[in-house]
């Protein structure tokens, strides 16, 4: 059995001043996105919007669905086909992908959904900024299932998480979330793109005969290659659990081998999809941590107690799932305590408390109300 993998390299237009959600968009465009379904929805709107100009220019597909539902089992449809694809939505929106995430995840189709987040629950603030689908983007679907999360804090990282989420896709055949924030989505900030350095992955081409091929097995190592559809290739695609060929099973010993796979191809490559960024945390007693637009706050407020003789550090998140374990566990008998800022009631907090296992002291500062944490909110907190 062999593969072929291509890397390419595409050149966008630069750009001085961008918001968050147009370096989305060059990110999905630079990363080689040829589907896009979607359905409008408050703040996500305006990704649809430019998709729906770029992407018939340049001979690929938009197509505005029904509802979110069949938006994203048109992504996937697409995806089977061979095409890279992706949709965007924010929490109502995102609820209702569910079903289809896990689907996702079970028939190992590589697709990106983007979630600008808003105030909720149900219709909330739908113009205001929120964290509050941490958990949802990691166990909104029913049963286990592996996810990849990633957060960006700034335009910057808007354009280079939107390729990694694309890349990281095709690499382990998996969905992959963006989940921004809608102050992100909408601020701006000067960037000069493209960046000459991004990577763009491509998935592996199936070289071996139709007749041959199995879309699940294990002889192909961590992450089968997945044959398009169109290609000659047919095999079966179902949310069942299933054997290598892709039809359903009961033989137990089929299923955990698979499952066993099926996780591994994740939990075996942290050191590739989980990235983390940190600063000052050498000598730190209190360590910040943080993620999207409340890592600006926290980052400020870093500073300031910095300035008034406070030892402290902070580590930025930019990837949510799988959680970045590893920083925390190796922090959390160094420093005294972890001050975990987020616009939620303490989600990723949960997880800050599990790792460090009581070996520093971890407290919040939280806002759900729609409206940013404050720097000074922070600083008050650190200097306890």
């Amino acid at each position: 059995m062999s593969t072929s993998a291509g890397i390419t390299e595409k050149v966008r237009v630069a750009a001085r001043l961008m918001r968050g959600d147009r370096a989305v968009v060059e990110g999905m465009l630079a990363a080689g996105i040829e589907f896009y379904a979607g359905y409008p929805i408050t703040p996500a709107n305006d990704i649809a919007r430019w998709l729906s100009e770029e992407l018939p220019q340049q001979g690929s597909i938009f197509i505005q669905m029904e509802d979110e539902i069949s938006s994203l089992a048109a992504v996937l449809g697409a995806s089977l086909t061979g095409l890279k694809s992706a949709t965007a939505t924010s929490g109502p929106g995102f609820s209702l992908m569910q079903e289809h995430i896990g689907y996702a995840a079970i028939a190992e189709i590589p697709c990106v959904i983007i979630d600008v987040q808003r105030t909720g629950p149900s219709t909330g603030r739908p113009t205001q900024p929120s964290q509050g689908d941490v958990m949802q983007s990691r166990w909104g679907t029913h049963g286990d299932h592996p996810i990849i999360v990633l957060c960006p804090s700034s335009v910057l990282e808007s354009y280079t998480l939107a390729i990694r989420a694309f890349n990281l896709a095709e690499r382990y055949r998996t969905p992959v979330i963006l989940l921004m924030d809608e102050v992100i989505a909408h601020m701006r900030e000067k960037v000069r793109l493209p960046l000459p350095e991004a990577e763009i992955y491509s998935r592996p081409k199936v070289t071996t005969p139709p007749q041959g091929y199995r879309p699940y097995s294990n002889d192909w190592g961590d992450v089968p290659p997945m044959a398009s559809f169109g290609d000659g290739y047919r095999y079966n695609i179902t949310g069942l659990f299933h054997d290598e060929s892709g039809f359903y099973t009961a033989d137990l010993a089929k299923i955990n081998t698979w499952l066993e796979r099926l996780f591994g191809k994740i939990d075996q490559h942290l050191d590739d999809i989980v990235q983390v960024q940190t600063e000052d945390v050498e000598n730190a007693s209190v360590v910040v941590v943080s993620y999207g637009a409340a890592a600006r706050s926290a980052r400020y407020a870093v500073k300031q107690a910095q300035e008034n003789g406070v030892a402290a550090g902070m580590v930025k998140l930019l990837t949510l799932w799988p959680f970045p374990e590893a920083v925390i566990r190796q922090l959390a008998p160094k420093i005294k305590r972890f001050v975990v800022v987020e616009m939620n009631r303490g989600q990723i907090q949960l997880e800050v408390e599990r790792v460090a296992g009581g070996k520093a002291e971890v407290v919040g500062v939280n806002r759900m109300d729609g409206e940013m944490v404050e720097p000074g909110e922070i600083l008050k907190v650190i200097e306890e």
